[in-house]
C-alpha cells in the first residue's frame, strides 16, 4: 500500500500539517522536528508528490532548455553547466534537442507549457515559435535574438572576432578567409564575429572573403565548403573559423593536400571547449567563458521567475580569451 503523508506524521510524532510545512519549507520548524520528519520519510520510503507541492507553491521547479543539439561540443558543455547550476538551485531540467526544426521547437514549447515549467532557456535559431511575453513566462536567450522583451546572454562576439583577425594580420597573413554559418541566422555569433573580421580587414586595406556553411551541424556540409575554399583560393594563408569544428575540419583537409600548419596556413578557431582543447590542444582559439554564460543565464532566469525582469539588462556580453597555440 502506498505510503501517505499521514503515515509519516504518525511515525514522526507530528501532525500532517507539520510534515507539509517541512516538505515545503514553510514557517518555523525546529531542527529536531525537521530531522524526525526526514527520518520517518526514509524509514517509510516516502517520496513527496511533486505535483501536489507545485500546486501548493504555485511553482513546478522545472526549467525547459531548448537547444539545437547536444552533440556539438559548445552546446554540450553549456548544457552540462546549465543543468548542474539549475540542480544546485533546486530545479530540474527538461532538455529539448530541436535540430533547428521549427516543427520540433513548436512541439517542445507546447510540451513545456503543458508541464507548466517556471521558465525556459532558449538557444534555438527560429523566431516566432511562441509569444513568450504573452504567456507570462520567464525566458532567457543564449546568443539568440528572439524578441525585444527577452534578455540575451552571450560572449563578446565582436571582440572575439577582432582578436582572431588581428592575430592573423599580426602574423603577416595576406589572404585571410573567414568560415561562418549561414548569414540568414540572426545571432550575435554569426553577425558580430563576421563584422569584426570585415572591419579589421578593411582597416588594413585587405579584402574580406567569407564562406558560409549552410548546414552548420552537418560534417559533410562543412567538408564541402572547406574543399571549395582550398580549390578556389589555393594561396589562402590565414583562416578565422567561427567555431573549433570548422577549424579542425579545415586543418584536416589542408594537411591532406600537403599544406603545412602554420607554415603555409595559420588557423584560428572559436569556442575553446574542453573537448576541443583535449582533442586538438595545438589549436589557436577564442575561448568563450562557457561556465559564466551558464551561470549568468540561470541567474537571470531565476530573477525573471521571481518577477524581477525589469531590473535585468536586455543584453549581457561576457569577455573572451585568446588562447594562442601552434596553429598560428
Amino acid at each position: 500500500m502506498k505510503t501517505k503523508i499521514g503515515d509519516v506524521a504518525k511515525l514522526a510524532g507530528v501532525s500532517p500539517t507539520t510534515v507539509s510545512r517541512v516538505l515545503n519549507n514553510r514557517g518555523y520548524i525546529s531542527k529536531e522536528t525537521r530531522e524526525n520528519v526526514h527520518k520517518a520519510m526514509r524509514e517509510l520510503n516516502y517520496f513527496p508528490n511533486d505535483l501536489a507541492r507545485s500546486l501548493f507553491n504555485k511553482r513546478t521547479n522545472l526549467i525547459g532548455v531548448i537547444f539545437p543539439t547536444t552533440s556539438n561540443p559548445f552546446y554540450g558543455e553549456l548544457i552540462f553547466h546549465l543543468e548542474n547550476i539549475c540542480a544546485e538551485q533546486g530545479y530540474k531540467v527538461l532538455l529539448c534537442n530541436s535540430l533547428n526544426s521549427i516543427e520540433k521547437e513548436e512541439k517542445y514549447v507546447e510540451m513545456l507549457l503543458r508541464n507548466q515549467v517556471d521558465g525556459i532557456i532558449v538557444g534555438t535559431h527560429n523566431h516566432g515559435i511562441i509569444d513568450y511575453h504573452k504567456q507570462n513566462l520567464a525566458v532567457v536567450a543564449v546568443d539568440r535574438y528572439l524578441s525585444e522583451t527577452i534578455p540575451i546572454v552571450s560572449c563578446d562576439n565582436y571582440d572575439g572576432g577582432r582578436k582572431a583577425t588581428e592575430l592573423l594580420v599580426s602574423k603577416q597573413c595576406e589572404y585571410i578567409i573567414h568560415i561562418n554559418g549561414p548569414s540568414d541566422i540572426e545571432t550575435p555569433a554569426q553577425q558580430l564575429r563576421r563584422k569584426a573580421y570585415e572591419d579589421v580587414l578593411h582597416e588594413c586595406d585587405k579584402k574580406p572573403i567569407t564562406y558560409e556553411v549552410p548546414q552548420t551541424f552537418d560534417p559533410k556540409s562543412q567538408d564541402e565548403i572547406i574543399q571549395r575554399i582550398l580549390d578556389e583560393h589555393p594561396h589562402v594563408d590565414g583562416v578565422f573559423a567561427s567555431n573549433d569544428l570548422f577549424a579542425a575540419s579545415f586543418i584536416r583537409e589542408a594537411k591532406r593536400r600537403g599544406k603545412k600548419i602554420p607554415g603555409d596556413v595559420k588557423v584560428v578557431g572559436y569556442d575553446g571547449t574542453e573537448t576541443a582543447r583535449t582533442l586538438l590542444p595545438e589549436l589557436t582559439t577564442i575561448q568563450q567563458p562557457i561556465y559564466s554564460i551558464a551561470q549568468t543565464t540561470v541567474d537571470m532566469l531565476l530573477k525573471g521567475i521571481s518577477g524581477e525582469f525589469h531590473n535585468i539588462k536586455s543584453e549581457t556580453k561576457l569577455p573572451v580569451t585568446l588562447i594562442e597555440g601552434e596553429t598560428t
